[in-house]
């Protein structure tokens, strides 16, 4: 169920009378970076402590996660974060850390979606017409991701499982250098989250065929979504939220949550969230919470294992 209904009254949220610390696992300006900003300044109204971003990027998060664990467990450090730095990046990067038993998710703010885009020079003009102009250039054609073991990559291994398809991986560090490719015309097709593909659909610059869901976005309404067109496998997703030590006590625990919940519930949020490109996320507990990361990574290392991803020392 997605996040409804009346946002509390902030001094009932209250979890420190000191600045806080909030580290992101990315450098300034990206997805991760933007969302944690938006979620420090609301914090920081909220509560009326400063909240005090800290980037560490490097190592797929590992950098940011051991400085986490390094800090005491007293609500003073707290994690901004993408899930997929606990769900994918483990499974292809050692990173020195447990993921389902180091850390504890304690909050959920906003989801960021998979769509599947292409070049503007691919003669197909949706996503049936696409796996037709596949199937008549067998082996010619690749598919771009922003590295290898992300769900981008994995999407695209899915789609020429069960399309049966023989799109080659192309993989860039990073999205913004897969887009210029496929925007360029380099690459037919590429699996991009859409927080950073919406300003190239809404201008043409790169085409949508359909959502990596069960649902359409609210922002693409028109895109149909893999799930309808018969692939329900390539449901794919993050969402972004925060995460602490599992070390901290239950209480305090409880605590942050209650304060990231009131936040992702607070309509300027909302808005500032969704004019970045990301959706509502679920109203998870702290158990269900936890839950998720346990299912998708479990997943995903199914998915490594299939294709035979290798891991990266």
């Amino acid at each position: 169920m997605a996040l409804t209904g009346t946002f509390m009254m902030p001094s009932a949220m209250a979890w420190t009378d000191k600045p806080v610390k909030v580290l992101v696992p990315a450098p300034a300006g990206g997805n991760i970076d933007v969302i944690a900003r938006l979620v420090a300044d609301q914090l920081t109204a909220d509560l009326g402590q400063p909240m005090v971003v800290d980037n560490r990027p490097g190592a797929g998060g590992a950098i940011a996660v051991q400085a986490l664990r390094a800090a005491p467990a007293d609500g003073q450090t707290v994690m901004v974060i993408a899930s997929n730095v606990l769900t994918e990046i483990p499974h292809v990067l050692k990173g020195g850390f447990d993921p389902l038993k180091d850390v504890k998710p304690v909050g959920i703010v906003a989801r960021g979606n998979l769509v599947m885009i292409a070049a503007p020079n691919v003669p197909a003009k949706d996503f049936k017409g696409f796996i037709a102009y596949a199937k008549k250039n067998p082996g010619s054609l690749g598919f771009a991701s922003y590295s290898a073991g992300t769900i981008s990559h994995y999407a695209g291994m899915i789609l020429n499982q069960k399309a049966g398809l023989d799109l080659q991986h192309v993989p860039f560090q990073g999205s913004p250098p897969a887009l210029a490719q496929v925007m360029g015309g380099q690459i037919p097709m590429m699996f991009d989250g859409y927080a950073t593909s919406r300003n190239l659909i809404a201008t043409g610059k790169v085409q949508a065929y359909a959502v990596a869901g069960k649902h359409r976005l609210s922002q693409l309404p028109e895109v149909p979504t893999l799930t309808e067109l018969g692939y329900p496998d390539l449901d794919f997703s993050n969402w972004m939220g925060v995460i602490v030590s599992s070390s901290m006590p239950a209480e305090l625990q409880e605590k942050i949550h209650k304060a990231v919940r009131n936040v992702a519930l607070n309509p300027k949020f909302r808005g500032r969230m969704f004019a970045t490109g990301f959706e509502g996320a679920e109203d998870w507990n702290i158990q269900q919470l936890a839950q998720s990361v346990k299912t998708e990574f479990e997943r995903n290392a199914a998915i490594v294992k299939q294709f035979n991803i290798q891991l990266n020392q």
